[in-house]
């Protein structure tokens, strides 16, 4: 199973292309988020945005005709889920009503910090109401924890949505959002890494040709990589320090086979 990647641009090429989708308030500022110093993931500074790793989010999103997103922590990525999917509704609404798709053109975002929710809510409500074409956004502002899961120490929200995403960000929970401890240990430590073990739980639920990209934490990528029971191919991105897997098991069956038809062709009879 292939899925396409986008290609590296640059920033005035990605500039104009966030303009031809409305994005201005993308285009202002950008940030290289490789010139961050040790500590600073650790602040509560709201950076601008990394065009070139949210141009990369856009076009897997539109390049692989995703339908239905689950975002794990919210930010600039948000905005530009939200307007990739509305993309995809303008292109492929009358395709999809054929796919056993019932959350179609939906994001589903979870944020345990109550500020950059609110933060991140209203900007996106800003952009939605400037355009014809709407989607659904869910917000769910839910608390993380640790948990013992099967022998091994990781964090697992309280709560997850209620769908069957086709992609999949894994950018959060915070791990200093993590109030509780397991056996006196806890990721709520700068030298510490964050590890969530959620997608392990639900593996057996998301269907073939599904796409996950870990942001950032190789920690997790590494603990999903080992721990998945399913077929996964597995992709590292040295550049923007993202990790992506897809979902390469055998098909669930007919509306499956439907379904991986959508992805390489867009069209289905």
């Amino acid at each position: 199973m292939k899925i396409k990647i986008p290609k590296n641009k640059s920033l005035n090429y990605i500039k104009k292309y966030f303009k031809s989708y409305k994005l201005n308030d993308l285009t202002t500022k950008h940030f290289d988020h490789h010139k961050m110093q040790v500590n600073d993931v650790f602040g509560s500074k709201y950076y601008p945005p990394d065009l070139r790793l949210l141009y990369r989010l856009h076009q897997l999103v539109i390049l692989n005709k995703r339908t239905t997103i689950t975002e794990m922590g919210s930010g600039w990525s948000t905005l530009v889920f939200t307007s990739a999917l509305i993309e995809n509704k303008k292109k492929f609404k009358n395709e999809v009503k054929k796919l056993r798709r019932n959350n179609p053109f939906e994001l589903f975002v979870l944020e345990d910090i109550e500020k950059y929710k609110n933060l991140n809510k209203k900007k996106n409500l800003s952009f939605l109401n400037k355009n014809p074409t709407k989607i659904k956004v869910h917000w769910m502002k839910i608390k993380a924890r640790m948990v013992n899961y099967q022998g091994m120490l990781a964090t697992e929200y309280d709560k997850l949505p209620l769908c069957s995403p086709d992609f999949i960000y894994l950018d959060g929970p915070s791990q200093f959002s993590i109030k509780n401890k397991v056996n006196n240990f806890s990721t709520a430590h700068k030298d510490i890494v964050p590890i969530g073990c959620d997608l392990l739980k639900i593996e057996y639920y998301l269907t073939p040709g599904t796409i996950v990209v870990v942001d950032g934490r190789a920690a997790t990528a590494k603990f999903l990589k080992d721990n998945f029971k399913r077929k996964w191919i597995y992709k590292k991105d040295k550049n923007f320090d993202q990790y992506i897997f897809i979902l390469n098991d055998v098909s669930f069956g007919r509306w499956n086979d439907l379904q991986l038809k959508f992805y390489k062709k867009g069209k289905i009879s």
